[in-house]
């Protein structure tokens, strides 16, 4: 049999969750993706924070500490301290502004995600393991007589 070339490779896809079919991961196990998360957005903020500095101090020329907080105040959402006066600094500000913006959105996103999902995850798999009369408090059963008043 003749094979292709170049040879087809197959790369089977990971999920980075575990699907509504396998169990919820353990709790140190939960902690570790959660540390992963909280990494991933905190170096997202520092290289955003990293670049906003530089964006302040190269254009406005702003000393780094002023640079700092107003990076740190539009990634924080709160809005730039200082109003830019050159050409090049109200083009930056606009653009860090912007991307600012998304980032903390992302930030929200990478922050969230974990435990919305096993949240979901956890509801989901007691319903389906458990059945839905798990969900539901138990009746109790009370014997009557059907000249019973109610």
């Amino acid at each position: 049999m003749i094979q292709p070339w170049p040879p087809v490779i197959r790369i089977e896809p990971r999920a980075m969750y575990e699907t509504k079919n396998q169990p919820p991961l353990p709790r140190a196990l939960f902690f570790r993706r959660l540390a992963g998360h909280l990494s991933a957005a905190a170096g997202l903020l520092l290289a955003s924070l990293g670049v906003g500095m530089w964006g302040y101090a190269y254009y406005e020329h702003l000393p780094w500490l002023d640079a700092f907080l107003n990076a740190a105040m539009l990634l924080g959402g709160m809005g730039p301290v200082d109003s830019p006066r050159t050409d090049g600094g109200k083009l930056f500000a606009g653009l860090y502004a912007l991307y600012a913006g998304l980032v903390f959105i992302a930030t929200a996103a990478l922050l969230f995600t974990p435990v919305l999902h096993r949240l979901m995850h956890k509801f989901h798999w007691s319903e389906r393991s458990e059945g839905r009369a798990a969900l539901l408090p138990k009746a109790r059963s009370v014997k009557r007589d059907r000249f019973d008043s109610h």
